[in-house]
């Protein structure tokens, strides 16, 4: 095992899931760097939610290593006090108000009542949730349950951020806080791992990205060192994925479908 004050926030060495006798990830692996914004990238059913699942312990690896600062995810009470996690589906308790569930997740995780508070209020004023905050969960709009759980992951001030498909159903200006935040949580340090469709947003925020097709990683660099690997690819990222998921020719055909 590495040394902990050397070892990078995330290290995955020849992670692989199955579900019964599906593949979903297939020996993977990949690290993320301190300071570093990592994108995810892949198709519907590429293996990222269940990559993402498995760091956290949601989901049980059949082999493969990982690590969280040189700490084994077995290793669950300090593997998750350093983790910060939103999940693609956002499963909340719904008979709870944002107050009640933020102040139930400061308690378990046994934060300093004064400093959670002062945090706690800068979250909810950014994300607007004021007027929402004490309506019960159950009759807040879906964007609104995504920014209950984003200030829930980012309350204890996470050294790293797990985060699946954090901008869907984000209205407009909190898409740009939370993208502001991950920038600067990067800036000062920390690291962030997340999964995306939105190919403008990895290509502006990540510093590298790493490409899952059919639960393998097909690609992995900087978006500047994939467009040298991939000949034709063009200038975007988008047209980077769509070249290394070998789909680039299938939509092709479609748009002439469409024409005709």
């Amino acid at each position: 095992m590495p040394n902990e004050a050397a070892a990078p926030p995330l290290l995955i060495q020849g992670l692989t899931v199955k579900y019964g006798s599906f593949i979903a990830v297939d020996n993977i692996s990949f690290m993320v760097n301190s300071g570093e914004i990592y994108g995810l990238l892949g198709p519907n059913g590429a293996g990222k939610t269940s990559t993402l699942k498995t760091i956290i312990g949601l989901v049980q690896p059949a082999s493969g290593r990982i690590e969280v600062f040189g700490k084994p995810i077995s290793d669950e009470v300090a593997v998750k006090s350093m983790i910060g996690y939103v999940p693609e589906e956002i499963i909340l308790m719904d008979s709870l108000t944002p107050r009640e569930f933020l102040e139930f997740v400061a308690s378990i995780r046994r934060l300093d009542a004064n400093t959670v508070n002062t945090r706690l209020e800068k979250l909810v004023s950014a994300f607007r949730l004021g007027e929402y905050f004490d309506t019960p969960i159950a009759a807040l709009s879906k964007g609104n349950k995504q920014k209950v759980a984003i200030v829930a992951a980012l309350l204890h001030e996470p050294q790293l951020l797990i985060l699946d498909e954090p901008l869907i159903g984000l209205d407009a200006f909190s898409s740009k806080i939370l993208k502001e935040l991950i920038v600067f949580h990067a800036k000062k340090g920390g690291a962030v791992i997340f999964s995306t469709h939105i190919m403008e947003v990895a290509e502006r925020l990540c510093t590298r990205v790493g490409i899952i097709h059919r639960g393998r990683m097909v690609g992995e660099g900087t978006v500047e060192g994939l467009r040298k690997i991939v000949k034709n690819a063009g200038s975007s990222l988008e047209e980077i994925f769509l070249k290394v998921t070998e789909q680039e020719s299938g939509v092709q055909e479609i748009i002439k479908a469409l024409e005709a």
